[in-house]
């Protein structure tokens, strides 16, 4: 086990309120929906590493020494402007070009994204192949979820990430007290995703685009609507 700095930072995928009530096969294309978002996020969080998938959320981490720490945590809002829009622009192209009709695919463009961010103390520990990160800082980034952000798509930073982050941001950032659930209350400061993120535009429509995405989203839900895999609950 190593004692290490690091920027954490936890992409969560939410935007659905009803999916327990939708039929088998709306569900299973709900769900492969959102892991091919989930996919398009991590390919696009060059510069950080995955350590975990949980559930429709992503938690990274990018090690760093003391003096390195004001370049990593200033570069929070970047990695989250890149997957803020790697998100938006494959959920687009799922919109634009999936020609299914089931609630679920019907429900795709309610999905947002949001991010957290950290810097503090991590251990890192190893069993066999898997690396799992421990240690207080760990838990106050997971902590930070849960919120009074009042913008759907935010990257909510502590106190030691905004510190670094550049100085337009910090002019575009709004404090929030925050209640961590065991640990007391922290300061954080959040910036609307809206403001300083770009949205591809949407892609052009081909039948063969079409064909592609479609496929894509039926094959990915099969196993799920012959019940050899057991859906899950979709984000809230």
């Amino acid at each position: 086990m190593s004692i290490q700095r690091a920027l954490l930072i936890i992409a969560d995928i939410g935007g659905y309120t009803r999916f327990m009530t939708l039929r088998r096969m709306s569900l299973a294309h709900a769900q492969g929906i959102v892991a091919h978002l989930l996919e398009a996020v991590i390919d696009a969080s060059q510069g950080l590493k995955l350590i975990e998938v949980e559930g429709e959320a992503a938690f990274f981490y990018a090690p760093h020494s003391e003096d390195q720490e004001a370049l990593t945590a200033g570069r929070a809002a970047e990695k989250a402007v890149a997957m803020h829009r790697a998100f938006h622009t494959r959920q687009r192209e799922i919109v634009t070009l999936n020609r299914c009709g089931c609630d679920g695919c019907a429900a795709m463009n309610n999905l947002k994204i949001k991010f957290v961010a950290h810097v503090g103390e991590v251990a890192t520990q190893k069993v066999k192949r898997l690396s799992k990160l421990a240690g207080v800082d760990v838990i106050v980034v997971h902590r930070m979820l849960k919120n009074l952000v009042p913008v759907p798509e935010y990257l909510l930073m502590s106190e030691p990430v905004f510190r670094h982050a550049g100085e337009r941001l910090r002019q575009r950032a709004r404090g929030l007290r925050l209640e961590l659930e065991g640990l007391g209350k922290d300061q954080a400061y959040f910036v609307n995703l809206e403001d300083i993120a770009e949205i591809a535009p949407a892609p052009q429509i081909t039948w063969l685009g079409r064909l592609r995405v479609t496929a894509g989203v039926v094959l990915r839900g099969i196993p799920c609507v012959l019940g050899v895999k057991k859906p899950r609950r979709l984000p809230a």
